[in-house]
């Protein structure tokens, strides 16, 4: 089964390859969600994880950032927001880099322009949660936004609202 076909939203390729484990993983444990909107969720948790992970660690508020968001997102409860942080940490700081653009080229493929326009804001909003956004995380998630098919300026616009956040235009 595809990933599409996985995350419920369509698609039809046979070909068990192109699902990632990761993703089948954290839906798994969501069994009591609907179950494409738990793949949806499966998807999304693991691209904010990546970026959380950009600086090869994911602190503190960053977890809460994320745990807030995807609760927002998908209505979970705090136990349930939790755990889905959690799988998601653990895959990214497992795999690394290993599933990063297949996971989130099977999220492009899955979901709307207006949701892949939230999770962008919601990457945004993760880096931002230690008060800077590092410049690998930016790098990290402009290159999200153009696997997402977002253009330069379209990332730039949406970063906008974070620039007193960014590294690089701190004062140290």
């Amino acid at each position: 089964m595809s990933l599409l076909r996985f995350i419920g939203l369509g698609g039809s390729r046979a070909d068990s390859s192109s699902e990632t484990e990761t993703v089948r993983r954290i839906a798994r444990e969501l069994e009591g969600l609907d179950p494409g909107k738990a793949r949806y969720l499966a998807g999304f948790a693991y691209v904010l994880a990546r970026v959380a992970n950009a600086d090869l660690r994911i602190e503190a508020s960053e977890s809460v950032a994320m745990e807030e968001i995807v609760r927002r997102i998908a209505g979970l409860s705090e136990a349930e927001g939790a755990l889905v942080v959690e799988i998601a940490k653990s895959q990214a700081r497992l795999l690394g880099g290993t599933e990063n653009y297949v996971v989130t080229r099977e999220f492009k493929n899955a979901s709307t322009r207006e949701q892949r326009v939230q999770l962008l804001e919601c990457l945004f909003e993760v880096a931002a949660s230690d008060g800077t956004i590092a410049t690998v995380e930016s790098g990290e998630i402009a290159a999200i936004g153009e696997e997402l098919g977002f253009t330069r300026a379209e990332i730039n616009a949406l970063r906008a609202p974070h620039r007193d956040k960014l590294a690089e235009l701190q004062r140290p």
